[in-house]
């Protein structure tokens, strides 16, 4: 299957097909010419696919080169960018040759970041191996890093020249990050796409769901193409796709990274902007109990032992949405339809409470 993301200035495809991880080096090959690639996996996924796409793509004429970052949120920083960077330097990486990310979402949101900057820019491929990344931080062109600060305060807007997803590869996944990916879908179906919900909700487990990976990733990136086609830069639209995680990023921060998975972050933030958004009369009455039902049907948490409201405003004042003292948040209407409210940065101490 192929979606394509249509935009004015880099249009690209998403490739979605079973297997298709096997061939990478002809899906390059009718992307790139012969070229100097690296490729820029982690720790978990270097072992398992590392040396087949090396092995492919220099079957299809590409001088490949693999560059290993360890597994785990605190990768995405600017000190192994660095690193990354010295490695392209090393290889001779020229503005015509290119970079591959073959990982989750900290591989692609990292690799996305260096390409984007290495040089002033190279292009690059995503090759989402999670089921996070492969629903949700693969497509759009968002890149970047996180500080002690907050989660992805340093970053660019860049483009991949396509998107190859191989839904086989969620066969290696361990449990933890199969839900972390669920939690991604949960929202998408949330804000866009009740038809998408129905059928979540017709799932028995995270085993029911894997079985029907394929049409679920498929229904998931047409919901981020259509938003991303529409607001590529997030300054409109596109900020419906934050559902649940002005707060799951502050308690990524807070808890710190990797102790809380993203999609357990943004499980957690989902329910509680929603029950309290509930309690404010801005979101119709049941729509928590129907969210945490879904939520919890798939093992992820609705709250945390680890909750500190002091701590978790302080993070979230650095979050991005956050403009001239307010903040974007997004709210449920019903299932399946979402809205964006601007409030004062000082009011969501009460979504805290």
């Amino acid at each position: 299957m192929k979606l394509t993301v249509n935009l004015p200035n880099h249009s690209y495809d998403l490739t979605i097909e079973n297997g298709i991880l096997a061939s990478i080096g002809q899906w390059v090959n009718d992307l790139w010419s012969s070229q100097k690639v690296v490729i820029i996996s982690d720790t978990n996924v270097a072992p398992l696919y590392g040396k087949q796409v090396k092995k492919s793509l220099a079957e299809a004429g590409f001088d490949p080169s693999l560059f290993v970052i360890d597994a785990g949120e605190q990768s995405k920083s600017l000190t192994v960018a660095a690193e990354i960077y010295d490695f392209l330097a090393e290889k001779g990486l020229t503005r015509s040759d290119g970079i591959i990310a073959l990982g989750g979402g900290v591989v692609g949101d990292l690799t996305g970041f260096v390409a984007s900057t290495y040089m002033r820019g190279v292009h690059f491929l995503q090759v989402p191996t999670t089921l996070l990344a492969q629903v949700d931080s693969s497509i759009g062109g968002k890149t970047g890093v996180n500080t002690t600060k907050a989660k992805n305060l340093v970053g660019t807007f860049a483009q991949p020249d396509g998107v190859l997803i191989d839904p086989n590869t969620l066969n290696t996944l361990e449990l933890r990050r199969v839900r972390e990916g669920i939690a991604e879908i949960i929202k998408s179906a949330a804000i866009a796409d009740e038809r998408l919900w129905e059928r979540l909700d017709m799932l028995k487990d995270e085993d029911d769901l894997l079985a029907h990976a394929t049409e679920i990733i498929a229904a998931c990136c047409q919901i981020k193409r259509k938003v991303v086609e529409e607001d590529e830069l997030d300054n409109g639209v596109r900020l419906l796709l934050n559902f649940g995680h002005t707060i799951g990023h502050a308690l990524e921060n807070t808890i710190g990274y990797g102790k809380l998975t993203h999609g357990e972050g943004v499980a957690i933030g989902m329910s509680q902007i929603t029950k309290v958004a509930e309690e404010k009369n801005l979101t119709p009455i049941g729509t928590t109990e129907q969210l945490n039902k879904m939520i919890q049907k798939f093992h992820l948490p609705i709250s945390s032992d680890s909750w500190n409201p002091e701590q978790l405003y302080t993070a979230l004042t650095h979050d991005k949405k956050a403009r001239g003292g307010e903040i974007n948040i997004i709210l449920l209407e019903s299932i399946g339809k979402a809205k964006i409210v601007r409030i004062p940065i000082e009011e969501m101490k009460s979504y805290l409470d």
